[in-house]
């Protein structure tokens, strides 16, 4: 059994990571459905984090080595600029509550597909059970509103969700084949992000942040560069350390539940019965995902793992 103190601080951390990854959701809508471009967002969130992460960059280095083209794309611009980059595009298109259910929430899906295709990994009964449960969730939370027209560009902002979410489960196969520790992983990805794709944006990107005050510039550089860009993975990272990879991802289901609450009461966004149900689907089957009801998972990770 999990001591209780550790359990305690687990729980706690990924608490705190869902309720970030929800408020990014939610922040993030509200701000390019009003004055922020989706390239004013990246590009806050890659100089606000690599800013603050920069004494770790010269510590522990930002070189990748032994990687294949594949997996340097991944582990460099993956998850610092492109998986954030179709997510906030998404958001402009598609509602907080359609993008908790097809960007997190589908993370658990596309990453045992690609485990699989990839490693050759197979998942247990119950986990595949749970990735069923999940497409049926996504295919109510997606194809209900398609056919029945109620927001005519949704559409554009489901497929944007589905990339992005699967781009990221793809960087998290690499990213465990390379042997980098969560705190490397960051500041390689967001170095090479930064330095690769800051430059285009300043260039040929929509930046001007004309319309915007430095009250909102400050709010979301805290946001997107802070808060979601370091803050959540370092307690994410804390969580499974301390209870372990099953149970800190089980905790992934409360980040639908939780960007649907907040559309509803924030945004003021409207939600259908369907949706509901489909985004409460989609939680269940990323809790039995998981794997958090197997008995096998409900221990310590093995002294051989490796979380700083």
């Amino acid at each position: 059994m999990i001591p209780f103190p550790s359990r305690f601080v687990g729980i706690v951390s990924a608490l705190i990571a869902v309720t970030i990854w929800a408020a990014f959701l939610l922040g993030t809508r509200w701000a390019v459905s009003g004055e922020f471009s989706v390239d004013e967002l990246l590009l806050l969130r890659l100089l606000t984090a690599t800013i603050i992460t920069s004494p770790l960059m010269f510590k522990l280095g930002v070189l990748v080595r032994g990687q294949s083209f594949i997996s340097t794309f991944m582990l460099t611009l993956g998850s610092s600029a492109v998986f954030p980059f179709f997510i906030s595009l998404g958001l402009s298109y598609a509602s907080a509550s359609d993008a908790g259910a097809l960007a997190p929430g589908m993370l658990p899906f596309w990453a045992a597909l690609f485990s699989w295709l990839i490693l050759g990994e197979r998942v247990s009964r119950m986990r595949l059970f749970g990735l069923i449960i999940i497409l049926i969730g996504a295919f109510l939370v997606g194809f209900w509103q398609i056919f029945h027209g109620t927001e005519p560009s949704a559409w554009k902002g489901h497929l944007l969700f589905l990339l992005g979410a699967g781009l990221f489960s793809i960087y998290t196969v690499y990213f465990r084949q390379s042997g980098l520790s969560p705190t490397h992983g960051l500041v390689i990805g967001l170095f090479w992000g930064t330095l690769v794709s800051v430059p285009l944006l300043l260039f040929f990107g929509n930046i001007s942040f004309l319309t915007v005050s430095w009250t909102q510039i400050i709010n979301m550089s805290i946001l997107q560069g802070v808060l979601n860009a370091i803050i959540a993975l370092l307690f994410y990272s804390i969580a499974i350390r301390q209870i372990g990879s099953a149970q800190a991802g089980a905790f992934g289901a409360l980040t639908p539940i939780l960007a649907l609450i907040g559309g509803v009461v924030f945004l003021g966004e409207a939600v259908s019965l369907v949706k509901v149900i489909g985004i409460m689907v989609v939680a269940f089957g990323v809790l039995m995902a998981s794997g958090v009801f197997e008995k096998a998972n409900f221990s310590l990770p093995s002294k051989g793992e490796n979380y700083e």
